[in-house]
């Protein structure tokens, strides 16, 4: 466990070398890169990936994959967003859409684990089966009409700080706090580690896996909120493609595709140089094709550099 926390802060120090960096060159290139406005709108356009990238860390450092968080993004927001236009109390249909959410988590662990259906293949399925059942039940339309209460938060701001931020500020500290003090937290470790060593130690391998993906899908279908409330109705094609955003800033962020190694705090460097590289280049008018080449690049190095120290580690 020493030996994994100081290559966290190893992995950490370097990807804040890197984000420093590229604040000092995009400041010098554009006076609107540390503009406040451009700041918020930065990290409000990251609040969303960077939510559902918390729950995406601990399913990786499990040595799993989820490939099913767009779609229950998208579930999330048409569940919260047909229950609210119903009449429901605000309140009422935002905890119902989320438990609806981590519900449908745990039964992708439960897939996982008891019925032995590798976690790609099993959140490849959910994927699908997901994104169909919320095209059919919104009849592939928008849900509009939202309470103004619920459609405001979008654009609330509490202490400065748009209330999107707080929200993800809030799931990195839920998500530190697992990491760091709990026994969940060490157990997924230890099963991204050796799950066999982790059985006979005593970790109860299927809870802990039921916990992963209820937790990475109750990020989700924190996410899929938040997306409603911003788009200010529930759209079903919402979060096609943030998988792959997602796991792209936890691998950037240091997280190991084999288990056992990576961060919150890492990824949370990952999904803010990510989203820094875009939004200047943007700034700059650069190319959004090339602005993919540079992350795509990026990702490939964090993981070529993984593999690197891996194999640094077996020499030693």
């Amino acid at each position: 466990m020493r030996k994994f926390m100081r290559r966290f802060q190893f992995a950490e120090r370097n990807l804040l070398f890197i984000l420093i960096a590229l604040v000092v060159v995009l400041s010098i290139s554009s006076d609107r890169f540390l503009s406040y406005n451009n700041v918020m709108n930065l990290l409000r356009q990251t609040s969303i990936i960077g939510v559902i990238a918390v729950g995406m860390t601990f399913v990786i450092i499990s040595a799993g994959i989820d490939l099913s968080v767009g779609s229950m993004l998208a579930f999330s927001s048409i569940l919260s967003a047909m229950m609210m236009k119903s009449g429901l109390p605000i309140p009422v249909a935002i905890l119902l859409a989320l438990a609806g959410g981590t519900a449908v988590g745990a039964l992708m662990g439960v897939i996982i684990h008891n019925g032995r259906v590798p976690a790609f293949i099993a959140t490849l399925g959910g994927m699908t089966i997901i994104r169909a059942a919320v095209m059919l039940i919104s009849g592939a339309n928008k849900i509009s009409g939202l309470p103004k209460e619920f459609t405001s938060f979008a654009v609330a701001k509490f202490f400065g700080i748009p209330g999107m931020v707080v929200v993800w500020f809030l799931m990195i500290i839920i998500g530190l706090f697992i990491a760091r003090y709990t026994i969940f937290g060490r157990n997924i470790y230890a099963i991204g580690s050796n799950e066999e060593a982790a059985r006979l130690s005593g970790v109860k391998i299927d809870l802990t896996v039921y916990g992963i993906y209820a937790f990475c899908a109750f990020a989700s279908s924190i996410a899929g909120i938040l997306m409603t409330a911003r788009l200010g109705s529930g759209v079903p094609t919402s979060g096609t493609g943030y998988e792959l955003d997602v796991i792209a800033a936890v691998v950037v962020g240091g997280a190991s595709l084999a288990g056992a190694v990576g961060s919150i705090w890492g990824t949370v460097l990952g999904t803010i140089i990510i989203a820094t590289i875009r939004n200047g280049g943007n700034l700059l008018g650069i190319n959004p094709f090339i602005l993919d080449i540079l992350v795509g690049s990026l990702i490939v190095f964090a993981v070529l550099f993984d593999q690197f120290n891996k194999k640094r580690e077996k020499r030693s």
